[in-house]
């Protein structure tokens, strides 16, 4: 409780900033590649719900262009995620600027993934706790599994680290991010990406 309470947001400031300092070449590299490759902003943005479900700005490396059709509308999302944007995913470099929404106290390095705000609404009452803190760059699910998990599963993981959060667990995690990453083996941000949006499944669910 102390760890979760008091020591977990000092190591996140502490090591966010480390990696920022440590990193900032390869930022500034990605950002000019980024802009030169896909355009302007350079940044995708995009609001999610975080701890207490209060609604943050969540920051990334943009991966797509702005491919449009002759009536203007935005081309489909396979169209415009380019080689070099499947790079970004692949590597989990798009995610770096996140470092800087853990500096400011959106997120956490350990946590349960933000998801899209429209979800919200389709929580069961118990997985609403997923909110009870930040969530983070990386998280118990996407480290067992991902895209090839289930709500259900995912959520039952979020609730497990939330239920039992401790330095060991959040070592443990990291350190498993770390060889996912190397082997490109996932996104840390598969837990967004499904075969079927939550609030499409429960919907259906609920009218079967």
């Amino acid at each position: 409780m102390i760890y979760a309470k008091y020591v977990k947001r000092l190591l996140d400031i502490l090591l966010s900033l480390s990696a920022i300092i440590v990193l900032s070449p390869l930022l500034l590299i990605l950002y000019v590649l980024v802009k030169v490759k896909l355009g302007s902003p350079v940044l995708f943005k995009q609001e999610r719900p975080g701890r207490n479900e209060e609604i943050f700005t969540l920051c990334k490396f943009r991966t797509m262009t702005d491919r449009r059709n002759a009536n203007g509308e935005l081309l489909p999302d396979e169209e415009r995620l380019t080689k070099f944007g499947k790079l970004l995913r692949s590597t989990s470099l798009d995610e770096l600027p996140e470092l800087f929404n853990i500096l400011k106290g959106d997120m956490s390095l350990i946590g349960p993934r933000p998801l899209l705000v429209r979800y919200l609404p389709w929580y069961t009452q118990e997985e609403r706790h997923r909110h009870d803190m930040r969530p983070g760059l990386t998280g118990l699910a996407q480290v067992n599994g991902r895209n090839a998990l289930g709500w259900e599963a995912r959520f039952a993981y979020d609730l497990e680290y939330v239920r039992n959060c401790s330095f060991l667990m959040d070592v443990k995690v990291l350190g498993m991010t770390f060889g996912k990453v190397l082997k490109r083996s996932g996104t840390l941000s598969g837990a967004e990406q499904t075969v079927e949006d939550l609030d499409v499944c429960r919907s259906r669910q609920e009218n079967a």
